[in-house]
């Protein structure tokens, strides 16, 4: 694989035990992998997953364990915690760990986010909600660097006047998650970077020109902002199994509407249990093929993606980790 493309794990903290995750993820770096993403939930997917780790602080312990990148797949800053303790969380990250944590940041699902807040908005509110939680945290980084107090009164945040104490000489890119082409555009323009996880092919292209056509709007050069995929895939031994681990740890993967109103792990249990095989035709790859994968990935190199944090939905994640650091990742052009 060449410098130009990074190729990371995702570590799924509804699936493993904090201490595990952090395990997997130093393996999958020893195998070649390039850094961790980490996904901040609340509860897990579906109760038999049976974790859900507080992000924040497996961060910290990727931080000492790997050498590479990290950060919140999507952190989302208004329901749980407040956008300035999410700044502190991240600033205190990169003042720990010097030019290796990034911040993504999110609109959110119920899921996760539900259980403090009062109010759950509809779509279009979060994302505005979104946006101006990045708003705020830029804002309270530039400050915070320059050793000056901020203070915020926007339309669903207020900060008080203040600063972060603790600050790297450079603050943590902040990369919005999306997968919406008019998100895209304004994530271009003011955010440092880009995340799409579950996207098709196609949605990912949009994705990618929306977002580059914002980073123009704003006067940026579009290369060299960050776009990163979450990319999900199903390898095993063989394909039986390739698939049963679809269908028994991903059904979500076969969920063709928006998920990010439900509440409840068992909600989505009952909707897994209508799903089968015929459900997750071309919304993943599920392969033994090692090329298959790497073939599924090279596209969206080829797209413009320069970093790609795989996620093998099975449990199978240490011999998927060799397999993969043995015959895909070498195989990657970028």
């Amino acid at each position: 694989m060449s410098a130009g493309v990074q190729i990371g794990y995702a570590a799924a903290l509804e699936k493993f035990a904090p201490a595990v995750a952090v395990d997997l993820a130093a393996y999958a770096e020893d195998h070649g992998f390039s850094g961790t993403l980490a996904t901040d939930h609340f509860q897990p997917w579906l109760p038999k997953q049976g974790h859900s780790s507080f992000v924040w602080s497996v961060l910290a312990a990727l931080g000492e364990r790997t050498v590479g990148d990290f950060g919140p797949g999507m952190a989302v800053a208004g329901y749980r915690y407040h956008p300035a303790t999410v700044a502190q969380a991240s600033a205190t990250l990169g003042s720990m760990y010097e030019g290796r944590h990034w911040l993504g940041i999110g609109p959110g699902e119920a899921l996760n986010e539900h259980v403090t807040a009062d109010y759950w908005p509809e779509a279009p509110e979060r994302i505005n909600r979104m946006f101006e939680a990045v708003d705020l945290i830029k804002r309270l980084f530039s400050a915070s660097i320059a050793g000056k107090d901020i203070r915020f009164a926007g339309d669903f945040y207020r900060m008080e006047s203040t600063r972060l104490w603790t600050m790297p000489d450079e603050a943590p890119p902040i990369l919005v998650a999306t997968g919406g082409p008019v998100t895209a555009r304004k994530a271009g323009r003011l955010a440092d970077g880009l995340i799409t996880v579950g996207a098709s092919y196609e949605q990912a292209s949009q994705v990618l020109e929306r977002f580059r056509q914002g980073a123009r709007e704003a006067g940026k050069e579009a290369d060299s902002l960050a776009k990163v995929l979450h990319l999900n895939l199903s390898w095993a031994p063989t394909y039986e199994k390739a698939m049963s681990n679809a269908v028994e740890e991903w059904p979500i993967g076969a969920m063709r509407f928006p998920k990010g109103d439900i509440r409840s792990p068992q909600v989505i249990e009952q909707i897994a249990k209508m799903i089968g095989p015929a459900d997750l035709e071309g919304r993943l790859v599920i392969s033994e093929d090692p090329d298959a994968h790497r073939a599924e990935i090279q596209r969206y190199i080829d797209l413009g993606f320069d970093r790609v944090y795989l996620h093998n939905v099975g449990l199978n994640q240490r011999e998927w980790i060799e397999t993969f650091g043995d015959s895909v990742l070498p195989a990657l052009v970028g």
